[in-house]
């Protein structure tokens, strides 16, 4: 009987899910989930590594994150939710892993470069998400993913993984599961005022838990192509985030082109093409907003899941860290070996000093 391949996904709980998510990766999760050993972790470590100063915000959120894994269909029969700090042995690899990184090869990590420079952080940056590509490694590795679905900027934290796990194996025993990274179809959506990407801080978000007239708003307030000024006058599809939209949403790709094709031309308006999107966009969102608002109202099924989820989480990072600690001879205290009636009486008081049992205690 062949295993199922494990998957570790996750994302930090530093605010609601929105649809650069939804199609970068949940939709993904959605499909894979029932033929590969899924865990799906809330990376509330990794969150905290530039939200240390507001910590209360990722706590809220490691729930509200939850509430949108169950919204697009995400399901505890089929996957495990973990919550990132329950899970100790990940903070005890990554100590060991520091050892075998060098702090010119995280500088030289574009992902990590490109994070620090949209951050402004300079010469300031917090050492604790400077090294986060190493505790990333521990979470991958604390649970023995085979493949970690990524996008292509964070490829580079998946080599890094590779390159930490060849060397533990090689050093130590070939105990660590060298993972591969799963490219999803749909590059990172851009934000709706046409930057760069969409991000939970930038305020240019479509979120999954959006009402209707809230959808509404945010497609009609959507960047075009600004010389588009008259319905007639011939647009440009490249660099337009309507049409990125359409790709990753709309299934009538032949429907699509044609709408590329009479935008370039002249003669479609922004305002129909925005009406078009709008009706992909809550045909898609509608029944992830209904099952949202469904589980909002029972949170304890919401903890539940989370909750019995860490709790495998955990026994399954705990087997993985035993196995490095037997690796690394650092497995001192073997229970076979002082389970037996030698160590199960007391050990002697070191020193000569009395034991628990011998000491007194005269009233004053």
């Amino acid at each position: 009987m062949t295993l199922r391949q494990r998957i570790l996904t996750g994302d930090r709980p530093t605010g609601p899910l929105h649809i650069g998510h939804y199609v970068g990766s949940l939709r993904n999760r959605v499909a894979l989930q029932r033929d590969h050993d899924t865990f799906v972790l809330i990376a509330d470590v990794q969150a905290m590594t530039d939200n240390f100063e507001t910590p209360q915000k990722v706590r809220d959120n490691v729930l509200q994150v939850a509430l949108d894994y169950l919204a697009v269909g995400l399901d505890p029969a089929h996957c495990t939710f973990v919550v990132q700090s329950q899970i100790p042995e990940i903070a005890e690899l990554t100590v060991f892993y520091l050892n075998l990184v060098t702090v010119a090869q995280l500088q030289r990590n574009p992902t990590v470069k490109a994070e620090i420079a949209q951050k402004g952080y300079g010469e300031s940056v917090p050492a604790g998400f400077f090294m986060y590509p190493v505790s990333q490694a521990a979470d991958i590795t604390a649970f023995g993913a085979h493949l970690v679905p990524v996008g292509e900027d964070q490829l580079p934290m998946i080599e890094q993984t590779r390159e930490i796990v060849r060397r533990f194996n090689h050093l130590y025993a070939p105990v660590l599961t060298e993972p591969q990274a799963l490219v999803g179809e749909v590059a990172r959506l851009p934000g709706l005022d046409g930057g760069g990407k969409m991000g939970k801080s930038l305020g240019n978000a479509i979120w999954l838990g959006d009402s209707a007239d809230e959808l509404a708003r945010k497609v009609r307030s959507m960047y075009t192509d600004p010389g588009h000024l008259r319905v007639s006058d011939p647009g440009s599809v490249e660099g337009n985030p309507v049409f990125a939209y359409l790709d990753a949403f709309d299934r009538d790709r032949a429907g699509v082109e044609a709408l590329k094709s009479h935008y370039r031309a002249g003669g479609l308006g922004d305002v129909k093409l925005k009406a078009h999107l709008l009706g992909v966009l809550d045909a898609v969102l509608t029944p992830i907003r209904v099952r949202r608002a469904e589980f909002a109202q029972n949170m304890d099924v919401v903890e539940h899941a989370v909750f019995t989820g860490t709790r495998r989480g955990r026994e399954v990072a705990a087997q993985t860290m035993q196995s490095a600690r037997q690796a690394m001879r650092l497995d001192y205290f073997q229970a076979d070996r002082f389970n037996t009636d030698r160590f199960k009486a007391d050990l002697p008081s070191a020193a000569g000093r009395p034991t628990k049992e011998t000491m007194t205690c005269t009233p004053v």
